[in-house]
């Protein structure tokens, strides 16, 4: 089984901000199938879909960005999931231009908090990534608040087309691997 963790933090109030760019996608993914997340096992919401011949659980951790790892690692043991091979982590990335995608077979947090909390959890960096783009076109004061903000008014009208590309990038991971999803969707 492969499991599609989107980081984020849970409530209505961080719903739409930037931060949860990661439940979106996921979300993305459950609708396409027609499948709810819903069910809350191991501090997370998860839900589970078929893509080509593999069953894949879709989670969104319920810890708040900071201790996703907490989450991610009960998954993980629950599951038999290797992170190594059947992980992917689907996370917002200030530093990449709104709307560009980055996937990789592993790598470090880059600053990311969400990102820290699964590499400790997990003991280990080597998991798949796809970062998403939320950087702003202009210097921001506060990285904080930028993140927790919501989507501008362009940048909403735009998520269902990020979205689905991002979604579609989970799907080439699962279906053909991560070397194949890097070079179709990182150009």
């Amino acid at each position: 089984m492969k499991c599609v963790v989107g980081l984020g933090n849970p409530g209505a109030t961080y719903a739409l901000t930037r931060h949860n760019i990661g439940f979106l996608v996921v979300d993305a993914l459950a609708e396409r199938a027609g499948r709810p997340i819903k069910l809350a096992e191991c501090e997370a919401l998860t839900g589970r879909i078929t893509l080509g011949t593999e069953v894949v659980l879709l989670a969104k951790p319920q810890t708040f960005m900071n201790a996703s790892g907490q989450a991610v690692a009960l998954l993980c043991a629950k599951y038999d999931c290797n992170p190594q091979h059947d992980l992917l982590a689907v996370v917002d990335d200030v530093a990449l231009p709104f709307g560009r995608l980055r996937l990789r077979a592993k790598g470090s947090a880059g600053g990311h908090n969400g990102l820290k909390s699964l590499n400790a959890k997990l003991k280990t960096e080597h998991y798949a990534r796809l970062r998403v783009g939320i950087g702003p076109a202009h210097p921001v004061g506060n990285l904080a608040d930028f993140v927790l903000s919501r989507f501008s008014a362009a940048e909403q009208s735009e998520l269902p087309a990020l979205t689905a590309r991002a979604a579609d990038a989970v799907e080439a991971w699962v279906c053909h691997g991560i070397e194949l999803a890097m070079a179709r969707f990182n150009a």
